[in-house]
């Protein structure tokens, strides 16, 4: 029979996305449990700087015998199947493993088009491209490693767009309902592993790059009027769903729809 076991303090967490700001939350509330962290970043240097700065910053508050978990950084396009390629080799040389213990896959791209007449043939593609072909390919990188130790946790960022909601366009919720069902499909073939998959479905999260602020949102079906607890999510609140899913090795194919009562 499996042993319970879900101690996370020591894993290695992989962040996809880690310079916005549910990646960035997602990275402190795994730091704050002694996890180490690869981050990814496609283009936000300076973001990803003040995250690492932040997070030693944490660190240096501690006592001297506290747990010293390790950052990498790593520049990423997750659209390129060799740039995560690469990612992972880094890992390999970097934390002296061949994947993750926890993958996070944040990184995620969404252009707002509402009309299918506006959408071209090559935003559909970057978009499944960005949201969903690079989740596949960092599960299918993560989970002989998780496989071999019989232990992992993969966190899919998904959204409201997935069970037939959202503002963007159909494009973006393709492949959010793609993201889904390779959840469930990968859950279910892997739990005998020790591994759980599991997705968290936010929407109307403020403080990203997708949704500033509530102004950004004003006049759209996405305005705070319309969302029954009255104002945007936070990072934060993504996060501790995230940490949830890492913590509980019993919670395994299902998605949590983070949504302020929308529907």
């Amino acid at each position: 029979m499996p042993s319970l076991d879900n101690d996370i303090a020591g894993k290695l967490a992989l962040i996809t996305g880690a310079s916005g700001g549910i990646g960035a939350a997602c990275a402190r509330a795994l730091f704050l449990q002694n996890v180490n962290l690869a981050l990814t970043y496609s283009s936000s240097e300076d973001k990803i700087l003040a995250l690492e700065e932040e997070l030693s910053a944490l660190r240096s508050n501690q006592s001297p015998d506290a747990p010293n978990p390790a950052i990498s950084t790593h520049k990423v396009d997750v659209g390129s199947e060799a740039d995560i390629q690469r990612l992972f080799a880094s890992i390999r040389d970097l934390h002296g493993q061949p994947g993750p213990d926890i993958l996070v896959s944040n990184a995620g791209y969404g252009k707002r088009i509402p009309d299918i007449a506006d959408i071209s043939v090559a935003e559909f593609d970057h978009t499944l491209t960005v949201n969903l072909r690079a989740a596949f390919i960092l599960s299918k990188l993560s989970i002989p490693h998780m496989a071999a130790r019989g232990w992992g946790r993969i966190v899919f960022v998904s959204s409201l767009a997935a069970h037939g909601g959202g503002i963007n366009g159909c494009h973006y919720a393709a492949s959010k309902a793609g993201l889904h069902g390779l959840m469930k499909s990968l859950a279910t073939k892997h739990a005998k592993d020790g591994i759980t998959v599991n997705d968290v479905a936010p929407a109307m999260i403020g403080e990203t790059g997708m949704i500033p602020d509530e102004k950004f949102l004003e006049g759209t079906p996405g305005d705070v009027r319309n969302i029954p607890v009255g104002r945007l999510g936070t990072p934060g609140e993504v996060a501790n769903v995230v940490l949830v899913f890492c913590q509980t090795g019993y919670l395994t194919g299902q998605s949590v729809l983070l949504s302020g009562g929308l529907k």
